[in-house]
This record gives C-alpha cells, sequence and structure tokens, in this order.
C-alpha cells in the first residue's frame, strides 16, 4: 500500500491547525461585528464575523449541508496525491493547501455550525473571510495555473505529471498524423 506524500500532508496538517489557532484567538479576542483595526487600518483589518453559508455568505444557512462536499474533496485529493507518486513538490503543496482550507471550513461547520471569519480587505469592502478560505482560493488558483501550463507544454524536458503524461503522447500522435498527411 502506497503512502499519502508528506510533502502533501504536512503543509495539509499545518495550514489546518494555523487556521483553527487563529479562528480560536479571534473569538477569544475579537467583539463580533467589531474590528480591531490593525494591522492597517482602513485597508486590511481583523474583523470577526461568523458565515453560516458557504463562500461569501451565499446561501445563509444552508453551509452545514456543504460538509458532505468538503469531505469528498479532502478524501479525493488525499486518495489522488497517493496514486500519483511522481507529482511535484509544488502540486503538493497545493493540493494540501486545497484540503487544508476544505477542512478547516468543515471543522467550524461540524462544530459550531457556522464559519469563523476574521480578515477584511476594508478598503474595498470585502467579505470577510478566514485561512482556510484563502488556501481554498489560492490553491484554486495555482492548480488551475498549473493546468494550463501542463496542457500548453509541449517541451520534451518538461517533467512527467499525471496530466502531461496523457496530452504529450496525444499531441506527438497529432505531429505524426500531420506529417502523414502533408504531400
Amino acid at each position: 500500500m502506497k503512502k499519502i506524500p508528506w510533502k502533501f500532508l504536512i503543509p495539509a496538517v499545518l495550514l489546518v491547525v494555523l487556521d483553527q489557532l487563529v479562528k480560536y484567538w479571534t473569538v477569544k479576542n475579537v467583539v463580533l461585528g467589531q474590528s480591531l483595526g490593525i494591522p492597517f487600518p482602513g485597508i486590511f483589518e481583523i474583523k470577526l464575523a461568523y458565515n453560516y453559508g458557504i463562500a461569501f455568505g451565499l446561501m445563509e444557512g444552508k453551509g452545514v449541508y456543504f460538509a458532505p462536499v468538503a469531505v469528498v474533496i479532502a478524501g479525493y485529493a488525499t486518495y489522488w496525491c497517493i496514486k500519483n507518486s511522481e507529482e511535484t513538490t509544488f502540486t503538493y503543496v497545493t493540493v494540501g493547501m486545497l484540503v487544508a482550507g476544505a477542512v478547516g471550513n468543515l471543522i467550524d461547520r461540524v462544530v459550531a455550525g457556522k464559519v469563523t471569519d476574521m480578515f477584511w480587505f476594508r478598503l474595498i469592502n470585502f467579505p470577510v473571510f478566514n485561512i482556510a478560505d484563502a488556501c481554498i482560493t489560492i490553491s484554486a488558483v495555482l492548480l488551475f495555473v498549473r493546468s494550463l501550463k501542463t496542457s500548453n507544454s509541449t517541451n520534451d524536458e518538461a517533467p512527467k505529471t499525471s496530466s502531461s503524461a496523457i496530452i504529450e503522447p496525444v499531441n506527438q500522435l497529432e505531429s505524426q498524423a500531420s506529417l502523414e498527411t502533408k504531400p
């Protein structure tokens, strides 16, 4: 049986712990709705808020129904990391961030029925978010960019990832077919 790659597991666990510690500190030290005005007053502040929905407060009161989605994401991502043992450190860390975000908010939903948020971009009045939300967003962007780079890569020196291992042979077959059809 293959093991869970540590390059995936360590970032995932550390980010979940950090997320939960920051949420705990915020609940114990900030009054609901209050902004501490730090670290950058008027720009980026700490403010306690609760989210009973999903991302950015959508579907208010229905967030707990999305808990199974987080379980599926975390389970599939872990399975994927075990099955794809030749991935890059970048990919493992990025998938670990995705899992950390899903698990961090899942813990809140299961334990408290709501997600604790604390980071507020006051300058643009962006919805209050937390470390788990940031992990999900950043990892989604990074995985999207990675998929674009992998699918657009025709360089023979590119590392073989699970997706490029499928795409490259298809590109080679297409090249051969176009050479054979030229007069």
